[in-house]
């Protein structure tokens, strides 16, 4: 059975990462854009990645200009991202979560979820320390409204 360890991504230099380096760690996976009025959310984001980050919880954000709203490359987007919301959480290059371009994590992510397309930037998908998905959230979803979910997680 697949996981996300079963995945290799672009970190936000163009680098390679395997997904397996987060084995063990309970994972908030969003999609991202700098543009989005939903942007406020990466301060939310940033203090889920705070609060739980010791006892093994990651928030991983890749942008996506999938709506159109990241002008950036992955680079630009967690530069922007750190300087205007603070976020010191891992980042990503910037990925299609839709489309022919979909990454293979998104279409995991997203057949797991039952769910088919991602409708918009700041869609969340927990996953488990096994690397099993979990829940998926809208992009409406506040931070601070999976909070609970992230306890019953760790």
């Amino acid at each position: 059975m697949m996981t996300i360890y079963d995945y290799t991504v672009k970190d936000a230099n163009g680098q390679d990462k395997n997904l397996a380096d987060y084995e063990g760690d309970l994972l908030l996976i969003v999609n991202t854009a700098t543009k989005c009025g939903l942007a406020s959310q990466l301060e939310g984001l940033e203090d889920l990645h705070q609060k739980y980050q010791r006892e093994g919880f990651k928030v991983l954000g890749f942008p996506s200009n999938s709506f159109m709203q990241e002008p950036e490359d992955g680079k630009g987007a967690a530069e922007a991202c750190a300087l205007n919301f603070g976020t010191s959480f891992p980042m990503f290059d910037k990925v299609s979560v839709n489309g022919p371009k979909t990454i293979p994590l998104f279409s995991y992510l997203k057949k797991a979820s039952g769910n088919g397309l991602v409708k918009w930037n700041y869609t969340k998908f927990l996953v488990d320390r096994q690397g099993n998905f979990i829940k998926r959230y809208a992009p409406t979803t506040e931070p601070a409204d999976i909070e609970a979910d992230i306890q019953d997680n760790l």
